[in-house]
Parts: structure tokens; C-alpha cells; sequence
């Protein structure tokens, strides 16, 4: 199927590993060129660059932290100058520091909300008001199951979460007349760094969640962005694809 990208110009925020790596490339695969917005090193986004770079697309890598709004009037700058601005947002950036309400400390209630979604927020108006302008666009935000149901220990990620689903059905609704389209992929567990970070317990309880049996790979959740971006999927809209296994039923 031809997804209708090639040529087009997409934003991937935390883009350097995990499932924002993922979709760098799925996305380059498809005809894009990248800009990777990670808070780390360039170095650290220079395996996803040479992928990129291989599929015959260009990269350009941007250290921002995506907690400042005026990083993202930046980014944007650095990438209007390289392409002549953006089609495509993937939202990405995102962190955890679990722990049980009664234990949970304000910054880490204050650090998980800044980065999932107030970032998100901050590069969603900066975008989104560019792709008003072009009269056509997709964003994508990375939310979680957890988001739409809760986790034990995870209340300031859930929270977060929770709030990227609303703030993407708001911007659907606010954006949808000028032909930008506002989706989320809500993923289950996934094979990332996030995850390299837990209990094995832990990982083999949500495992088996799963209807499937297995956790989801990167590029499962990239597959799903990258049909939410195509001109296939023009129509849809205000939507938050699960990538699951099942593990929310």
C-alpha cells in the first residue's frame, strides 16, 4: 500500500530510542525526512541517523528539552530551515518514576507531567498551528493503556497519559477543519529501555496480560503511527489506537 508520505517532513520527538526510534524509521521507510528532537547527545541518535540515511532520506537531529516551550519555537525554526517546515508531529518524549501515592514526592509528580504531557502540549501548539497554515498535517502522540485505565504505583504516569488522549481528541476537534488530523497510539508494554528498567515480576505479569503472549516490539507501535499518518488514514481522527496484545481487555 502506498501510504502517500514521500517527500513529507516529520517531527519525532524523542526520537534517538524506543518506540520514537521505531517510528523515525518506519517513517523514513515510507518516504519521510526526520528530525529527531531528543534531549540527548547527538551521538546517542546517531544509530537511528545512519538508518535513516540508508533508506536514501535525510535526518537532522535536535537537542531540546521538550519541558521548554521555547525549545519547540526553535525546533521548529531549525527545521523550516532545513525542509521548509514540518507535515508530520510524533510525539514521542516520555519517562517514568513510579511509586505508590502515599510515597510518590512532587518532583516525581512534577518531572513525569513536565516532560509526557506539558512537552507534548508545547509541541502540539507549535506544530499545529504551522500545519493550520498548510492546511494539512498528522499528528501522533504516544499515550498508554495506563492511561485509559490506571496502574498500581504509576499514578503521575497514568495521569500524564491520560492527559495526552484528552488533549489529542481536543486538538482533533480544534484542528480537524483545517485537514490536520490528531491521533494517539496507546501502547501496552513494549520492548524499551523504559521497560529494561523494571522487575522482571513485573514484566512477566503485564506478559501475561497479553491475549498474544508476548510484549510488543518497537516497530509494532511504529507500524500503527505510520498508518496514522498516511493518506489512507485521512478520515481518522480523535482516535486512540491501542497496541496491546490484547493485555487491556
Amino acid at each position: 500500500m502506498d501510504y502517500g508520505l514521500r517527500d513529507r517532513t516529520a517531527i519525532v520527538t524523542g526520537g534517538a530510542s524506543g518506540i520514537g526510534a521505531a517510528a523515525a524509521v518506519a517513517l523514513a521507510r515510507e518516504g519521510c525526512d526526520v528530525a529527531i528532537v531528543d534531549c540527548r547527545a547527538a551521538a546517542d541518535a546517531a544509530p537511528v541517523v545512519r538508518e535513516i540515511e540508508s533508506l536514501g532520506r535525510r535526518a537532522l537531529v535536535i537537542r531540546a528539552d521538550v519541558r521548554d516551550s521555547e525549545a519547540a519555537a526553535r525546533g521548529l525554526q531549525d527545521v523550516a530551515s532545513w525542509s521548509g517546515g514540518p507535515d508530520i508531529l510524533v510525539y514521542g518524549a516520555g519517562i517514568n518514576d513510579d511509586a505508590v501515592s502515599w510515597k510518590m514526592t512532587l518532583p516525581q509528580w512534577d518531572d513525569v507531567i513536565a516532560v509526557n504531557l506539558t512537552g507534548c502540549f508545547h509541541w502540539n501548539r507549535a506544530v499545529g498551528a504551522v500545519l493550520r497554515g498548510r492546511r494539512w498535517g498528522r499528528i501522533v502522540n504516544i499515550a498508554s493503556i495506563n492511561g485509559l485505565r490506571g496502574k498500581f504505583g504509576q499514578a503521575n504516569y497514568a495521569a500524564s497519559k491520560g492527559g495526552v488522549v484528552a488533549l489529542t481528541k481536543t486538538l482533533a476537534r480544534e484542528l480537524g477543519a483545517y485537514g490536520v488530523t490528531v491521533n494517539a497510539v496507546a501502547p501496552g508494554l513494549v520492548r524499551t529501555p523504559m521497560v529494561g528498567s523494571m522487575p522482571p515480576e513485573a514484566v512477566a505479569a503485564s506478559v501475561d496480560e497479553t491475549l498474544v503472549g508476548r510484549m510488543a516490539e518497537p516497530e509494532d507501535c511504529a507500524a500503527a503511527i505510520t498508518f496514522l499518518c498516511s493518506e489512507p488514514a485521512r478520515h481518522v481522527t480523535g482516535q486512540v489506537l491501542r497496541v496491546d496484545g490484547g493485555q487491556y481487555l
